[in-house]
């Protein structure tokens, strides 16, 4: 299944490439995450029912469904690259913003501006790494995205976790701007600590080349050439060749926004959509948005739970590196089938156990991530950054996130109402019983993309 490398990578350079597109990965997680340690502070202080608590929560995805449904148009006019630093500016505004709103309103407009950089940035990372990656790497690079997010969503449960550790001992005065900021509104502090990753994704952003194959498209050849020669220590001219004559024969027959869903891509489509909305269904942000909640609910002290899903939070992040190592060597469709099984076992114990609440939860939802971090989250991604064309890769995927990030509103939304209308128990359960089709599905129709080019994949499975 894998394939020889025919052109030698400068990994170094490559490396960089990819560890700074994916900071715009370890965003999306903080962001998204964070929000898990304010949901039950901000409530109180803004007095918000179930229905505004799901809005506080969704407003950031929103304002992703809007970034994700514009990035394709935005990444085929202005480049990948303009568009990850685009998508930074976003995020670091929302951080700021977030951490000194004085309403609800202005909140959940600041949140709402943070996912329109994250619905952007969701979509052309995993598409910029994919365009500058060898095929025999493109599986593990792309996965980097995905180990970003959890890094970030790591990072956003630390960041939690000590600000309510530090707010609870602080000797900060009475009326001061610390006392304020850190200890009687902590969740505006745990907003805030976006601000710096943020300025560090837009640094490096602005370094970033643009992608040789966007380039190619955009007539610019030597810039391509320049660019693939810093990336391969040999066969540039190759690897340029090759893209030139695949950009060649798609120009031929120029595709519109609309020859996405020709009958040819459709099949390829359903697949990409359907991956991204069982991620979202799985229950995954369940666990993420509302865990520290549900925690509480099941008994544990706000900084037992807090410190508990601290710990899932690592867990996301080491078994994402299963996925780094092994989803090239195995494929992506044994990787999905074993992640969706045990995910499936794990939220059906949830769902069992939940009720008699203790350590077991934090067991079991650790089993969970663990496996979505391997499987659903990772594989999505890739799969959608490579199956289609390059003419119409940023549009397929454009609509592919923008269904991940609908998927994710509507879990969103809909949880704190569904939580109380059905109980916690239940809730595990029906995400169980909803990812369970992907099982066929990937069985079916799935085909394997491991170790193959762009073009070659293009060529075989597009025509």
């Amino acid at each position: 299944m894998n394939q020889e490398p025919l052109h030698k990578p400068n990994l170094p350079y490559l490396v960089f490439l990819c560890v700074a597109s994916t900071l715009g990965g370890l965003l999306w997680g903080f962001d998204a995450i964070v929000i898990s340690g304010t949901i039950t502070p901000v409530t109180e202080q803004f007095q918000l029912g179930s229905a505004m608590e799901g809005f506080f929560v969704s407003s950031g995805l929103l304002g992703a469904v809007i970034g994700s449904g514009l990035a394709g148009w935005l990444a085929d006019r202005f480049g990948r690259s303009r568009n990850l630093v685009f998508a930074a500016v976003l995020m670091w505004l929302s951080a700021l913003a977030s951490g000194w709103a004085n309403s609800i309103e202005l909140l959940l407009f600041a949140r709402w501006i943070g996912g329109l950089g994250v619905g952007i940035s969701a979509m052309v990372c995993p598409l910029y790494i994919s365009e500058i990656s060898p095929a025999h790497l493109r599986g593990r690079l792309v996965t980097l995205f995905q180990f970003a997010i959890t890094f970030g969503i790591l990072v956003a449960l630390f960041n939690n976790y000590g600000l309510h550790q530090w707010a609870a001992v602080s000797t900060a005065g009475e009326g001061t701007f610390l006392k304020w900021f850190l200890v009687d509104e902590t969740w505006r502090a745990m907003f805030a600590a976006e601000l710096v990753p943020g300025l560090i994704f837009l640094a490096l952003a602005v370094f970033l080349p643009e992608s040789p194959r966007w380039l190619v498209k955009a007539g610019r050849n030597a810039e391509a050439g320049a660019i693939l020669n810093r990336i391969f220590r040999n066969g540039a001219d190759v690897e340029l060749s090759e893209i030139s004559r695949t950009v060649a024969e798609e120009h031929a027959s120029e595709k519109r926004f609309m020859d996405v869903f020709l009958p040819r891509y459709r099949k390829p489509l359903a697949i990409a959509v359907l991956l991204a909305v069982f991620a979202q269904f799985s229950g995954i942000n369940v666990v993420f948005y509302y865990g520290t909640a549900m925690l509480e609910k099941a008994g544990f002290e706000a900084g037992s739970a807090l410190s508990g899903m601290a710990v899932i939070g690592f867990f996301n992040m080491i078994f994402t590196m299963v996925a780094v190592a092994f989803v090239d060597k195995f494929g992506r469709r044994p990787l999905l089938q074993i992640g969706t099984l045990g995910a499936i076992a794990c939220l059906s114990a949830l769902g069992i156990f939940f009720s008699g609440g203790g350590n077991i939860l934090i067991v079991l939802m650790c089993a969970f991530v663990a496996c979505f971090a391997f499987s659903l989250g990772p594989v999505k991604f890739i799969f959608a950054s490579e199956i289609f064309p390059t003419n119409i890769r940023s549009h397929a995927m454009s609509i592919a996130i923008l269904a991940m990030w609908a998927a994710d509103t509507i879990v969103g939304q809909f949880t704190p109402t569904l939580r109380d209308a059905v109980g916690p128990s239940w809730t595990f359960i029906i995400f169980a019983l909803i990812i369970a089709p992907q099982l066929f599905m990937v069985w079916k129709f799935m085909p394997e993309t491991a170790g193959r080019s762009l073009e070659e994949i293009e060529n075989e499975y597009s025509r």
